[in-house]
């Protein structure tokens, strides 16, 4: 049952990075921080230096890929975990920052809540 559980939670954790990172980058949401308009506008409204952008942004499809690869080979699934909640903790913190309201992080903190729950079952 639990292996059930942290196989689903990867494919949406993994599939969630994927998607947000290599097809909607360019998009408008409405959970995007501050008033940008897309995933590099979100990273410049909370006053990151540009290199970040491609540094989580690698972090993350990197992460994303290997949670699914994890299915099949589950050593690199706690690692991936780990980076995806500590880039999600990071970036509940910059909706803080910025004084975004609640529902523009509420994918973050779901996503944070995703990772550390696959952290936990892949210990077991």
């Amino acid at each position: 049952m639990l292996n059930t559980i942290a196989s689903v939670l990867q494919i949406l954790v993994g599939l969630g990075l994927l998607n947000v990172w290599l097809l909607r980058r360019q998009s408008a949401t409405a959970y995007r921080g501050g008033s940008a308009k897309n995933l590099k506008d979100e990273f410049a409204a909370y006053g990151l230096p540009a290199p970040m952008f491609y540094i989580v942004g690698g972090l993350k499809i990197i992460c994303g890929v290997l949670l699914l690869v994890g299915l099949a080979y589950p050593p690199v699934v706690l690692p991936a975990a780990a980076v995806v909640a500590v880039l999600m903790v990071g970036a509940v913190a910059m909706h803080l920052k910025v004084g975004d309201p609640v529902t523009k992080y509420v994918p973050a903190t779901l996503m944070l809540a995703m990772s550390g729950a696959i952290c936990v079952i892949s210990r077991m």
